[in-house]
């Protein structure tokens, strides 16, 4: 069987003298892994760095096997980031993210797409550190949704109201107001402000999110979240402290 997918490449392992075997967020295929024979040469190492989207045609007898994948590079993503370590971090903590909590071979066109504005931010040397912190918020916050695990920050589970919101139930995943938290406070999680973000409060989002999927997600299936997004948030953790 064969498809053809566009992709972003989350990662590469060598694989025998000279291929690779490459690991892809497709659109519309999902997380799906290929070899790409004469993969370990000078051009097609510079194809599938991390992050880089791609055109990809998978082939193989049977839809369960590994197959093998022929890449044409669409972006130089990895590239773009190279020289600053936020972004390239950043890009590095998306793809790692994508790569562990995804199930293999399992269709969420929403996570790609979701994907492909972060980077665009990721590429803008105009945008600040907080806003892209905010973007992998959001995208996190998104593929807790593909896998089922919503969180409902619309409106107060207890109140109802819709202003004011503050805090988030560690237990259900909903908001809650100020009011509404009452005594209850220091025991649930703080909402950060999505829409004027700042790194402090994107540190409180990255919490967040790291609490639902670790509980949902990473702790069911004896994993941990990747270190490559402990190394952003160390980052982020360095750059409040410098501002």
């Amino acid at each position: 069987m064969e498809w053809t997918d566009e992709a972003l490449v989350l990662g590469a392992a060598k694989h025998g003298e000279s291929s690779v075997i490459v690991e892809l967020l497709t659109r519309s295929h999902g997380r799906h892994k290929g070899l790409v024979r004469g993969g370990s040469g000078g051009r097609m190492r510079g194809v599938m760095q991390a992050g880089n989207r791609v055109a990809v045609t998978w082939r193989g007898r049977l839809a369960e096997h590994l197959g093998t994948a022929t890449l044409e590079l669409i972006d130089a993503n990895a590239a773009s980031v190279l020289a600053d370590p936020p972004r390239l971090m950043a890009l590095a903590s998306l793809c790692a993210v994508a790569s562990t909590a995804l199930p293999e071979r399992e269709a969420h066109p929403e996570v790609f797409l979701g994907a492909l504005p972060v980077i665009a931010l990721l590429r803008d040397d105009g945008t600040d550190v907080a806003h892209i912190a905010a973007a992998l918020v959001y995208w996190e916050l998104g593929v807790l949704g593909a896998l089922g695990y919503g969180l409902d920050l619309t409106s107060c589970a207890v109140t109802g109201q819709t202003d004011d919101l503050a805090y988030v139930s560690p237990r259900t995943g909903r908001a809650v107001s100020r009011a509404g938290a009452g005594d209850y406070a220091e025991r649930l999680l703080p909402l950060p402000v999505l829409t004027d973000p700042t790194v402090a409060g994107m540190l409180a989002g990255f919490d967040l999110t790291g609490y639902f999927l670790e509980r949902s997600i990473y702790v069911p299936n004896r994993m941990r979240l990747p270190p490559a997004r402990d190394r952003f948030l160390v980052l982020l953790r360095r750059y409040t402290n410098l501002h």
